[in-house]
């Protein structure tokens, strides 16, 4: 509740129950958040306790980075760690 993830009901009513709320809510955001960072379907099933990886394909595949978007994450990580590497002259003088 002091989170925001299940909001606080008026005097007399209980929680809202719905799908998008509470704990499914938090299951959802840690897939989508795996899923961003890389994790494979067959993992995340694990970790999710689901007993199909397809399940959990089917479930989460909207969530999947494109294939665009993971090109795109791997050159520039590319291009970033040759920046950030020293090669040069001075390199080659400590031999």
């Amino acid at each position: 509740m002091a989170a925001g993830v299940i909001g606080e009901p008026k005097p007399g009513e209980r929680h809202e129950a719905a799908r998008e709320h509470g704990m499914h809510a938090l299951r959802h955001v840690y897939a989508s958040v795996l899923l961003d960072a890389g994790e494979n379907i067959k993992a995340l099933s694990t970790y999710l306790g689901h007993g199909d990886p397809g399940f959990t394909l089917r479930t989460y595949t909207h969530l999947m980075p494109s294939s665009e978007g993971r090109t795109r994450k791997a050159v520039d990580g590319m291009y970033e760690a040759s920046v950030s590497a020293a090669d040069g002259p001075q390199t080659a003088q400590g031999e």
